[in-house]
């Protein structure tokens, strides 16, 4: 409840600060938002649909069958989350053309920024798990371990950890 209220108080505050600096209405501001928010997914979507592609054609290789039984259960997982990341990171655009003109728009900035969060994450699963892949065939299975745990790190800190970090500092400096 805290949390939520914390939320609904923060995003009061930006409304306020869109308005007062931006010269913004809240509609003008959410229009930003949207469209902002289309233009950074439609730099992940064609990503994150390559490599879906990519993965779906791997057990139709010749060398499939020497994979070993924990990495196809591996590569599983990474389509699975590769297939969810495109889902979650296509939503939005569905969303937005389902609610268009209902006067929905403040729904669909918050659904589409949820979406788009979950599928950066998913997105991030299913990278490491193509290194893990990629290394574990080439290096073995140290190598996948190390560069797996690596790319983990890297995901979380870069995608996740320091634009939180950021956020936080922001809502501290205001």
């Amino acid at each position: 409840m805290e949390q939520a209220q914390s939320a609904g108080g923060r995003e009061d505050r930006d409304r306020e600060w869109d308005r007062e600096v931006r010269g913004e209405t809240e509609t003008e501001q959410l229009d930003r938002n949207l469209t902002s928010l289309i233009q950074e997914l439609r730099v992940v979507q064609t990503g994150v649909q390559l490599l879906t592609g990519f993965l779906l054609t791997l057990p139709f290789q010749a060398r499939f069958t020497t994979v070993s039984t924990p990495m196809r259960g591996l590569y599983l997982a990474v389509v699975t989350a590769s297939i969810a990341a495109t889902v979650f990171l296509i939503a939005p655009v569905a969303a937005h053309r389902i609610l268009f003109r209902q006067h929905r728009l403040g729904s669909v900035v918050r659904t589409a920024h949820t979406f788009a969060l979950v599928g950066l994450a998913l997105l991030g699963i299913a990278l490491t798990g193509v290194a893990v892949l990629i290394f574990d065939t080439v290096a073995g299975a140290v190598a996948a371990t190390v560069i797996g745990v690596c790319f983990a790190v890297l995901f979380l800190l870069t995608w996740f950890a320091h634009p939180w970090r950021e956020r936080r500092r922001g809502a501290q400096t205001r």
